[in-house]
């Protein structure tokens, strides 16, 4: 049975040009670029290019880059670490309450050490309140932290519009561009962000490695210890073919951006089209706010999201019901919440991103099947 795959915002498949391209260089350099002789120098030779063009793709400088294992570590390092090292001017965060898992657990791990967190809340589809979060800040807030494309709904968020906020009080400002990055421009300076994080899986490149953007001037506390690598802001020997595959997905992604942008925007209008025209019933969540290109999140009043996408999964089809991060949960996505679905509209929703090789005969693959397994879990087969 082919598979079709669609659920591109948990992870993307490598590209073969990626892989093929990490394989010639990692097995000819394979040296540690902390090494002075040859072979170190040869890897960390690599190492600083790769560096270079993940910058240029952002708008930054390559010294401003810090390589993490993803984007959840590069999200811990700049919130732990600008909350640790501004802890005696003040203790206060701000964040939205549509933010990722790995956003949303730090906060509550700083909040169990003292910190106080104040919870911005968003409109029905899915926009933050640029307006209370500037009424919430307060003389001890030390940074605030707003992703800007949300990985369950896609929603754009005004990140700009918020970093000037924060800016005007004095208040570092963070962000999470993991789901942005190959689906929309993304320069550091246009957004005003003082620190922002991104990933490599996203991006048809390897899991394991992301990278954190930090302003020149930016102070922030380490958060591993042990080595001196990446200028001392995170210790530990770079993970090089990783690196490597960052790099040359961002070089390809360069070739094809607006082809790929185009292609993934045509693809989801036609699958949201076919979704109203074939089930009236189904509401495509966040519809009316600013999205990136390939992401649909719709709900099936009635029906139970998981059940709906094992009856898919059955079928050759992957979605998914959320976040990757929260599988496993028994309690409904919090992001659905927040923009005002009922426990039971959440738990009947699911996600589908699409990627840059889907077709449209796999979209009207995807609305066929779909229609029969709401048919089969009607009847109760």
């Amino acid at each position: 049975m082919k598979r079709i795959y669609f659920d591109n915002n948990a992870t993307t498949k490598p590209d073969a040009r990626v892989v093929q391209k990490v394989l010639e260089q990692a097995q000819e350099i394979f040296g540690n670029p902390s090494s002075l002789h040859y072979e170190g120098q040869q890897a960390k030779r690599l190492l600083e290019e790769s560096r270079r063009i993940i910058a240029e793709e952002i708008g930054a400088r390559p010294d401003e880059i810090v390589f993490t294992s993803g984007g959840t570590e590069a999200n811990n390092l700049a919130i732990k670490g600008v909350a640790e090292v501004f802890s005696e001017k003040g203790n206060h965060l701000l964040t939205s309450s549509i933010e990722h898992q790995s956003i949303k657990s730090t906060h509550q791990y700083l909040e169990r050490k003292g910190y106080k967190v104040s919870w911005i809340p968003v409109d029905n589809n899915g926009v933050i309140d640029l307006e209370l979060l500037e009424k919430s800040l307060r003389p001890d807030s030390i940074l605030v932290s707003v992703m800007l494309a949300n990985n369950e709904l896609g929603t754009i968020q005004p990140v700009k519009q918020a970093a000037e906020i924060a800016h005007k009080k004095g208040i570092y400002f963070h962000c999470d561009a993991v789901q942005a990055l190959g689906k929309m421009p993304v320069k550091v300076d246009e957004l005003g962000v003082d620190l922002m994080s991104i990933s490599a899986h996203k991006i048809y490149a390897f899991k394991g490695i992301g990278a954190l953007y930090i302003r020149k001037g930016t102070k922030l506390t380490p958060q591993t210890q042990g080595g001196h690598q990446e200028k001392n802001r995170r210790s530990g020997t770079e993970n090089l073919p990783g690196i490597l595959s960052f790099a040359e997905a961002i070089k390809i992604f360069q070739q094809e951006k607006a082809e790929r942008i185009k292609r993934m925007s045509l693809l989801r209008e036609k699958l949201e089209k076919g979704l109203k025209e074939k089930f009236g019933f189904a509401r495509i969540n966040a519809e009316l706010a600013p999205r990136i290109p390939n992401t649909t999140s719709v709900s099936f009043p009635g029906f139970d999201g998981e059940i709906l996408l094992l009856n898919l999964d059955a079928m050759g089809i992957a979605v998914s019901t959320g976040s990757a991060c929260r599988a496993g949960m028994t309690e409904p996505s919090y992001v659905l919440q927040a923009i005002g679905l009922s426990k039971e509209e959440a738990q009947g929703t699911l996600r589908i991103s699409l990627g840059k090789d889907n077709t449209d005969e796999e979209v009207d693959y995807f609305l066929d099947a779909l229609g029969k397994a709401l048919e089969k879990i009607k009847r109760g087969d």
